[in-house]
C-alpha cells in the first residue's frame, strides 16, 4: 500500500520565482524517494497531494514544516491507497486560471483520473478560493 496526504499551507508572498523553485527541487528530488504527486498554488495558499512510502512521506512533511517560506500546514486527508493518483509526476504544478469561472474546469482537465472522489471534491473546492 501506498500513503498518500493531501495538506494546505500559507504562504502569501511568494514570488513566481519561489514556486518554480520549490517545483524544481521537488522534480529533482522524488523520484530517488519514491515520491509523486501534484501542488496548487492560489498566490495565498498551496495545496499538495503527496503519494509514497509512509516513511518517506513522515521524513518529507518535516523538512516542508521547517520550510520558512511557507506556515500554518494543516494535514487535510491522510490515507493507504492500492494505486498511485499521480504514478507520472515526480511534482506536477496543476496551475489555477486567473478567472474563477475557469478556474474548476481547467483545473478538471488537468487532475489524474485515478484520484478518489472526495480528494478529488477537495482539489476542485481549493480552487474556487482567493
Amino acid at each position: 500500500m501506498i500513503s498518500q496526504y493531501l495538506y494546505i499551507s500559507t504562504a502569501p508572498s511568494l514570488s513566481r520565482e519561489d514556486v518554480e523553485s520549490i517545483l524544481t527541487t521537488s522534480e529533482r528530488n522524488n523520484p530517488a524517494r519514491g515520491v509523486t504527486g501534484l501542488l496548487l498554488y492560489n498566490g495565498r495558499n498551496f495545496l499538495q497531494l503527496l503519494e509514497g512510502e509512509e516513511s518517506e512521506l513522515v521524513s518529507l512533511m518535516l523538512r516542508i514544516s521547517h520550510d520558512p517560506r511557507h506556515t500554518g500546514i494543516s494535514m487535510i486527508d491522510r490515507k493507504l491507497v492500492g494505486e498511485r493518483s499521480c504514478p507520472d509526476w515526480a511534482m506536477k504544478r496543476v496551475r489555477i486560471a486567473e478567472s474563477i469561472e475557469k478556474r474548476r474546469t481547467m483545473l478538471e482537465a488537468d487532475l489524474p483520473t485515478r484520484l478518489d472522489a472526495q480528494t478529488r471534491k477537495i482539489i476542485t473546492n481549493f480552487v474556487v478560493l482567493n
